[in-house]
């Protein structure tokens, strides 16, 4: 990477504006991103329910980087690059499952969960086992919820560790199971992904479906603006003891916040689509817990279930998007939710928002591209997370660019 070209960049820049046309479009800046941002950041890998027992492991792939996280023996969850340490095969297809140890498929090396090598064959006598281990990845369980950072020194994690772990205590995410994973290919640089994901300035006409329960009309989408019946949500979260003011870090922010009248979840009607509830206070009324970790995440918790949004770069020009949906864990299938029910409005919502994204990257590619301001109102989130990404890229520079 050309640091001092990618520094250059930044400082064209105009504040309150979009990006230079290089930063969406060009692999370098792409490899830029990779290191400085995805390489440097927390992410959210998914909830501790996707481990239900030892043995249990999820493989991920993190841009181009694969990953693993399993549950030990002891059922500490761990995670480690997915890796072998022989000639660095990935030992684990990307997917959910469970063994009793990681076998690489190449040669056979053999890891136990707790990324120790079990067993490598035909290696010299003096082959040292324990200096061969997966090699590990910083992890850190709360809330109910799974985190890692590929840096070597973590950004600080304990402000968002308590916020989230507060305001997800009445859901209980712990009692979570998995019901659908998603995967949508989009043709669109990530940042614009996510620059689409941080605004509703296009949900009143791009989303129709979602906005008969979500409050596209919001700045943020917990400000209430003195409206009454946000107001009075806000008294009845505080009569029951529900966290629900905005708080936020640098890279994080949590808030709950109201539906549309009558609504008491994000569906097709506002109803809720899960027989067995996971919070069945206030009716059910509790809004919607959400929270969002830059540079990839959105995620809302209403009473009968939870979404989680996940943007991960492969190439500059290429984004994969990846839905969770979560349920109570002693929901059926067919019997208390349907899955396609379920999934319906967050699909139609995402397929919308790929095709806005397809085609702002399409013309950010003219030679016509000027970068435009944001509003100050509608795109209040979307401004926050650029400016984010040019302050965690401009430290990136000044402390590998010298």
């Amino acid at each position: 990477m050309d640091l001092q070209r990618i520094s250059a960049l930044f400082e064209q820049r105009r504040e309150g504006h979009t990006l230079p046309q290089a930063l969406y479009t060009e692999t370098d800046s792409f490899d830029f991103d990779m290191a400085a941002i995805y390489g440097q950041s927390w992410l959210m890998a998914g909830m501790e329910c996707e481990l239900p027992k030892a043995g249990s492991y999820i493989s991920m792939m993190v841009g181009k980087w694969p990953v693993v996280i399993t549950r030990d023996k002891e059922g500490t969850i761990r995670a480690f690059h997915n890796s072998c340490r022989h000639r660095g095969s990935m030992v684990c297809q990307p997917g959910h499952g469970t063994a009793p140890k990681l076998v690489c498929p190449y040669h056979r090396w053999t890891y136990d969960l707790d990324g120790s090598l079990f067993a490598a064959g035909r290696m010299e006598d003096d082959f040292d086992k324990s200096a061969h281990g997966l090699k590990p990845i910083a992890i850190a369980c709360f809330g109910g919820a799974i985190f890692i950072c590929l840096a070597d020194n973590p950004p600080p994690i304990d402000d968002f560790r308590e916020k989230f772990s507060a305001y997800a205590a009445p859901a209980n995410f712990e009692n979570l199971k998995l019901a659908h994973v998603d995967k949508l290919v989009e043709d669109a640089n990530w940042k614009l992904v996510m620059e689409n994901a941080r605004e509703c300035y296009h949900c009143a006409t791009g989303h129709p479906e979602l906005a008969k329960t979500f409050p596209v009309g919001m700045s943020k989408h917990f400000d209430a603006h003195e409206d009454a019946r946000a107001e009075a949500f806000s008294a009845a979260m505080d009569a029951h003891g529900f966290p629900h003011e905005p708080v936020e870090g640098h890279w994080w922010q949590v808030a709950r916040f109201a539906l549309n009248e009558g609504c008491t979840s994000i569906s097709q009607d506002g109803k809720p689509l899960i027989k067995k509830p996971l919070i069945t206070t206030n009716g059910g009324d509790i809004g919607s817990l959400r929270w969002a970790i830059d540079p990839h995440l959105f995620a809302h918790a209403t009473s009968d279930y939870v979404f989680m949004f996940s943007c991960m770069p492969v190439s500059a020009t290429e984004t994969h998007v990846f839905s969770k949906w979560y349920v109570h864990k002693d929901a059926v299938e067919g019997v208390d939710y349907d899955v396609d029910a379920l999934i319906s409005l967050w699909a139609v919502t995402n397929s919308q928002d790929k095709e806005l994204a397809e085609n702002n990257h399409k013309g950010v590619n003219s030679p016509g591209y000027t970068p435009g301001p944001y509003s100050a109102d509608a795109e209040m989130l979307a401004r926050r997370f650029t400016d984010w990404y040019c302050d965690v890229s401009r430290v990136y520079i000044d402390t590998h660019g010298k």
